[in-house]
């Protein structure tokens, strides 16, 4: 396994930093990384949509320079908050980001995903401080044509569904405030697509792993709708390094503004079904295993990102392969379970990623 850039903390040591979703999964685990770096983060999101969270078990709020509770799609808010910051770097998570949840309300995820990301784009807009600013989209944003390549950044973008279509406007949305007005004023702006995630402290509804630690600790069956389905599966640190690690590089030089694509290597992809069979070897409570319940509404069958593009320029690549991530992820359920600080827990991994070779 190539090893990966590491982020700095030297570098964002004192950096004022804007982050939006703190309180989601990969918000709050990204939080807690700024924070023990000695970043000064300021928080932008919603409360936290789980009951239970990581947001609260870990007590992400207390490092945080400080945490509001702000719905993007309030431009004037936005804006008030953004003002009161004067970030010097924008990490931009907040989102409705889950593809079931599209379906069940496409008006209000459009609402998020594409004006919240306009109405955070257009309050930088005379912000004398910002330098560098990352909008994290998905893997999901191109036009899924179910062939059997990985997509490139310059690939057409596209999506099916209204949380895909809404990630692929978001990227358009984000081109045209960097070109147009951001980059006039010295600003670099990048997305980064990231592929599917797991780690421990997600409990939202319908992602696979946490479905399955809810139904295998109740002594359940799970149930899956796609086991067939490939997706670039990594553990959460993985693109929260690469999304850190962009942000230096925009940094240090603004011309490597644009898109870049975060995952495991291409041919490291696999099915829902294998996935889910190394999480239930690695969580013996698993002894009612999972069915298949492949009703539902259309999501993509095979998907992977090509990762030059990031690997060459950022300088990124996995640490950790799917094996060990599914491993991690397990084991933090397990001990949180068990009655082990989730906070703890986090920082262990982190520690456990940044000596991996």
């Amino acid at each position: 396994m190539t090893a990966a850039a590491k982020p700095a903390p030297s570098f964002w040591h004192g950096k004022r930093v804007l982050l939006t979703g703190h309180t989601g999964f990969k918000g709050s685990w990204l939080a807690l990384w700024l924070a023990r770096m000695g970043a000064e983060v300021t928080g932008l999101a919603l409360a936290p949509a789980t009951e239970p969270n990581l947001f609260t078990l870990a007590r992400v709020a207390d490092g945080l320079h400080p945490s509001h509770e702000c719905d993007v799609r309030d431009a004037q808010a936005v804006a008030a908050h953004v003002q009161a910051a004067r970030p010097q770097i924008v990490l931009h998570l907040a989102a409705q980001a889950l593809v079931r949840a599209g379906y069940a309300d496409p008006l209000g995820t459009h609402a998020t995903n594409v004006m919240g990301t306009a109405h955070v784009l257009d309050a930088l807009r005379g912000q004398a401080d910002v330098r560098a600013v990352v909008v994290v989209t998905t893997d999901k944003v191109y036009r899924n044509r179910e062939w059997a390549y990985p997509y490139r950044e310059d690939d057409p973008l596209g999506g099916h569904d209204p949380y895909s279509a809404s990630k692929a406007a978001a990227e358009i949305v984000t081109a045209s405030y960097r070109d147009a007005f951001l980059a006039v004023q010295g600003v670099a702006v990048a997305t980064a697509r990231a592929g599917n995630v797991i780690g421990g402290g997600d409990w939202a509804a319908d992602r696979l792993l946490p479905d399955a630690v809810r139904a295998w600790s109740a002594g359940q069956t799970l149930h899956i709708r796609h086991p067939e389905a490939t997706r670039p599966w990594q553990h959460v640190i993985e693109p929260l390094a690469a999304y850190l690690c962009l942000a230096e590089r925009l940094w240090a030089d603004p011309t490597r503004a644009g898109a870049y694509n975060f995952g495991p290597l291409p041919h490291e992809a696999a099915t829902v079904g294998y996935l889910v069979k190394m999480a239930s070897s690695a969580y013996p409570e698993s002894a009612t295993s999972y069915e298949n319940h492949s009703k539902g509404p259309h999501e993509a069958g095979w998907l992977a990102l090509e990762t030059a593009h990031a690997r060459q320029t950022v300088g990124v690549a996995p640490r950790w392969g799917l094996d060990t991530a599914v491993a991690r992820t397990m084991a933090w359920y397990r001990a949180q379970q068990g009655g082990a600080d989730a906070r703890a827990l986090c920082l262990a991994d982190l520690d456990a990623w940044e000596a991996a070779q």
